[in-house]
C-alpha cells in the first residue's frame, strides 16, 4: 500500500469514527424538550460517558468497556422513560462499539441491556409488540454489523502482520546475504592484502637494517624508512577496513525501525517511530547508546507493561540528539524503578559520552529520555 493510500485510508477511518461518535452524542440533544428533573442526571451521565469514546486507545480496556456499557444503559433509559427522543440511535451505536472491539462477556452484557430496554418498552406499550419486535430486529442487525466489522478488522490486522513478517524475513535474508558477502571480502582483505603488507613491512625493516650495517647513504636509508612507514600505515588501514566490514553498524533510523517493528510483531501492540531531523552520520558511541537504550526500554515495556502502545521519538538538534521512549499503559505505574541494572548501565554509557539519561513514570505510562552530544562519525 502506497503512502498516499495509507493516508487516505487513515482519514477515511478517522472521519467514520467521528460520524459514529456523532451518532452517540447528537441524539442526546433531542431530550432537551423534556422537563422532568430526573432526565438531567441521566443526560449528564450519557454525555460524560460519550466524550472519551474517540480516544479509547488512551483508556485502559476495562475503562472503555465500562463507558460503553454506561452509554447503552443511559441511552436506553432515556429512550424508554422520555418519549419522543432519538436516544435509541445512541444505544444502537454504543452496542456496535461494544461488539466491534470488546470481550464476549462485555458484548453479552451490552446486548442484554439493550434487549432489556426494548422489552420494558414493550410492556409500557401495553402489549403492542410490533414496534418492539422491529426494534429487536434492528438491534440484531446492529450486532451482526458489529461482528462483521470486527471480523474485517481482524483479517486486515492479520494480513498486515503477515506482510510485515514477510517483509522482515526478506530484509533479514538480504542483511544476512550482505553480511556474508562482507565477511568474504573481509577474509580476502585479511588473508591477502593485510598479510602481504605485513610481509612487506618486515622485509623493508630487514632492508633498512642491512643498509645501515653496510654504511649506505642516508638518502637510501631514508627512502627505505619512508617505504616501511607507508607499508605500516597501509597495514593499519587494511585492518580498519577489515574491522569495519565485519562489524559495520546499521543506519540508526533503520536499526530503530527494526526494533520498533519487532516489538509490534511480538506484542501485537501499536508501536511508532518518529524521527525529527537527520539521524545519519552519528559517531559509533552515540549510535550504540541510542540503539541499546531503545532495546532496553522496549524490553522493560514487554516485562512490566505487556501490550502497551509505545512511541519512540528521535530528535536531531545542532549540538545534541534526544531520544524518548514512552509507553502508554493507561495509568501511572506504581513500580518506582522498572528496568533495574539495564537502564542503569545505559545511564552510565550516556554519561561517558557527555550525555544523560533519565527515566520515570508519567501520567499514563513510563518514559525514558536520553540526550547525547551530536558528534559526527569520522
Amino acid at each position: 500500500m502506497t503512502t498516499s493510500a495509507r493516508a487516505h485510508r487513515h482519514w477515511s477511518v478517522a472521519a467514520l469514527e467521528w460520524v459514529r461518535w456523532a451518532m452517540l452524542t447528537f441524539p442526546l440533544f433531542s431530550v432537551f424538550p423534556v422537563r422532568e428533573g430526573w432526565v438531567w442526571p441521566l443526560l449528564a451521565v450519557a454525555a460524560l460517558a460519550a466524550l472519551p469514546v474517540l480516544w479509547t486507545d488512551r483508556i485502559p480496556a476495562g475503562g472503555t468497556s465500562a463507558l460503553l456499557l454506561v452509554l447503552v444503559a443511559s441511552n436506553g433509559a432515556l429512550w424508554l422513560l422520555a418519549p419522543g427522543n432519538w436516544c435509541l440511535i445512541g444505544m444502537f451505536t454504543a452496542v456496535f462499539f461494544l461488539v466491534r472491539g470488546q470481550s464476549r462477556i462485555v458484548v453479552a452484557a451490552g446486548i442484554a441491556l439493550g434487549s432489556a430496554c426494548v422489552v420494558l418498552k414493550a410492556f409500557r406499550a401495553h402489549g403492542d409488540l410490533t414496534d418492539s419486535l422491529l426494534t429487536l430486529a434492528v438491534l440484531a442487525s446492529v450486532v451482526l454489523l458489529g461482528y462483521n466489522r470486527r471480523a474485517r478488522l481482524e483479517r486486515v490486522e492479520q494480513t498486515e502482520l503477515a506482510l510485515a513478517r514477510a517483509q522482515q524475513a526478506n530484509e533479514e535474508h538480504a542483511v544476512a546475504a550482505a553480511l556474508q558477502e562482507r565477511a568474504r571480502i573481509a577474509r580476502e582483505l585479511h588473508d591477502v592484502l593485510a598479510h602481504s603488507l605485513s610481509g612487506l613491512a618486515l622485509n623493508l625493516q630487514g632492508a633498512r637494517l642491512m643498509l645501515v650495517r653496510d654504511g649506505a647513504s642516508a638518502e637510501a636509508v631514508k627512502q627505505v624508512e619512508r617505504a616501511q612507514r607507508l607499508a605500516a600505515e597501509g597495514l593499519v588501514e587494511a585492518r580498519k577496513a577489515v574491522a569495519a566490514l565485519r562489524d559495520a553498524p546499521m543506519p540508526l533510523e533503520r536499526a530503530l525501525d527494526d526494533l520498533v517493528a519487532g516489538y509490534r510483531l511480538d506484542s501485537g501492540a501499536a508501536a511508532e517511530l518518529v524521527v525529527d531531523g537527520d539521524a545519519a552520520n552519528l559517531d559509533a558511541g552515540a549510535h550504540a547508546t541510542i540503539t541499546r537504550t531503545v532495546q532496553e526500554a522496549l524490553s522493560n515495556t514487554r516485562k512490566h507493561a505487556p501490550g502497551a502502545p509505545v512511541v519512540v521519538t528521535l530528535t536531531r538538534r545542532e549540538d545534541r540528539v534526544e531520544l524518548e521512549v514512552r509507553d502508554r499503559q493507561g495509568e501511572q505505574p506504581t513500580d518506582p524503578s522498572p528496568g533495574g541494572f539495564g537502564l542503569r548501565g545505559m545511564r552510565e554509557r550516556a554519561a561517558l559520552l557527555g550525555g544523560e539519561l533519565d527515566s520515570g513514570p508519567v501520567e499514563d505510562g513510563w518514559r525514558v529520555h536520553l540526550v547525547v552530544p551530536a558528534k559526527r562519525s569520522g
